[in-house]
């Protein structure tokens, strides 16, 4: 939480020093990359916020706590590129049609504080990013560290050609950026909040993995999701012979230990079977057959 916190001050003063300097300058790429850094102030708050509420306990009604507050978090900053890069792309058009005389020099000046400043922050926030939350403000500062660059060296180029439309041809390619960046973290949230098998796993070799553990004849109804982007949970019907349950409970813990080693699953719901199936998800009877048997 202090990197982020540190993070939200850096970035708030940079957003000013942008907006200053793209507006003296007549740069749309560093007006661009105000948006850019606005949209990573917005994300680091977002985030902020989230690991606040992803540190208190479950309750009564939120069983499983709040590790999705963090998903939340991560969907709202990637909807907010795209909002932010659409704008981009209409501001870049209309001035390739008019396009303005740039001050490269103090564009270069700029953009290279800013290279500097994302790429610390980036790397502070580098250990973390395996939570979608927090990688989702990392790619952010990836993404401004590679834009930055590349105004760096659209500045020496506008110097060295006098060509002023590159500096809007600069913000058609930061706008890609950000969009290309959006839509990976849109894709992992709708997921985690669908409750789609989680990304990286396979449902056919989670299912072969417990069916190697001693005891267990047969895997079905089998359900794989996410709680939080890196909480996984899931649930099955294990078919074992009719045995006593001193012995099923060993079979048990070898199932939880393989999940756990071999997909990082903690949360489990596990049903024991010794009948086949009459009926795919549950093993119940259907009503009808059970009256038709009562007669």
């Amino acid at each position: 939480m202090r990197v982020l916190r540190i993070s939200l001050i850096v970035t708030a003063a940079y957003i000013v020093l942008l907006v200053f300097a793209g507006i003296r300058s007549h740069s749309l790429a560093l007006l661009s990359e105000a948006g850019h850094n606005l949209s990573d102030f917005l994300a680091l708050l977002l985030s902020l916020i989230a690991l606040y509420l992803l540190s208190r306990p479950p309750s009564a009604t939120k069983t499983y706590g709040y590790h999705r507050a963090g998903v939340l978090a991560a969907l709202i900053n990637a909807v907010s590129l795209v909002v932010v890069s659409f704008l981009i792309f209409y501001e870049a058009f209309k001035r390739l049609q008019t396009p303005e005389q740039v001050h490269a020099g103090m564009m270069m000046s700029v953009a290279g504080a800013g290279l500097v400043m994302n790429g610390v922050i980036a790397w502070m926030l580098y250990r973390s990013r395996r939570d979608v939350n927090l990688r989702s403000v990392f790619l952010h500062e990836i993404g401004d560290t590679v834009s930055t660059a590349a105004v760096i060296l659209g500045g020496w180029v506008i110097m060295m050609t006098g060509q002023w439309w590159i500096d809007s041809a600069l913000s058609f390619g930061i706008a890609a950026l950000i969009l290309w960046s959006a839509f990976g973290i849109i894709r992992e949230t709708l997921n985690i909040l669908l409750e789609g098998t989680p990304r990286g796993m396979k449902l056919d070799r989670i299912e072969a993995a417990i069916r190697t553990i001693e005891g267990v004849n047969d895997v079905h109804d089998l359900h794989v999701w996410s709680i939080g982007s890196e909480s996984h949970a899931l649930s099955a019907h294990i078919a074992i012979e009719d045995i006593p349950p001193s012995v099923s409970e060993r079979i048990l813990r070898d199932v939880k230990a393989r999940l756990h080693d071999d997909f990082h699953i903690v949360h489990t719901t596990i049903q024991f079977e010794n009948v086949v199936c009459e009926v795919a998800h549950g093993c119940v009877i259907p009503v009808g057959e059970e009256h038709e048997h009562s007669k």
